[in-house]
């Protein structure tokens, strides 16, 4: 029997955001979650999730939500990338796709990763990423 090796899989923001709030594609995120992958984490997801979590604690004045969220968050092995996307990248990607900055910063460090591990996938559930990310190959179709 041939086993599959594990997929390297980029979280974005909004993949990240669904696997620790009430969100349509929650069940997703979290299938993709325990997937046999190795789940990578940029520093610029960290900082949106992190923001995104200081703004709800805000806004319902709940900190135990906050709190489950950030422990969903710690169950995830994430390897850290401190590494940004190359320059180039992000001047020939951003000629190509219509992507809001942070978006693009994504699509680019997944990119640039992908040059050196073809196997490389970005999960995203933001429409216009998604769709930038099949475009260029990057696209996570399947969790299992």
């Amino acid at each position: 029997m041939v086993t599959r090796p594990p997929v390297l899989l980029y979280w974005d923001s909004s993949a990240i955001l669904s696997l620790v709030a009430l969100h349509p594609r929650r069940g997703e995120a979290i299938a993709w979650s325990r997937a046999r992958s190795v789940h990578l984490l940029s520093t610029l997801a960290w900082a949106e999730v992190n923001a995104g979590l200081a703004r709800l604690r805000r806004e319902s004045g709940s900190t135990e939500v906050v709190q489950s969220a950030r422990d969903a968050l710690d169950r995830v092995p994430w390897h850290r990338l401190p590494d940004p996307p190359e320059w180039e990248v992000i001047t020939s990607l951003a000629a190509t796709w219509p992507l809001r900055g942070a978006d693009l910063w994504h699509l680019a460090l997944a990119k640039t990763l992908q040059q050196e591990r073809p196997e490389l996938r970005l999960l995203s559930f933001d429409d216009r990423l998604s769709k930038a990310a099949a475009g260029e190959g990057l696209a996570a179709t399947t969790s299992t």
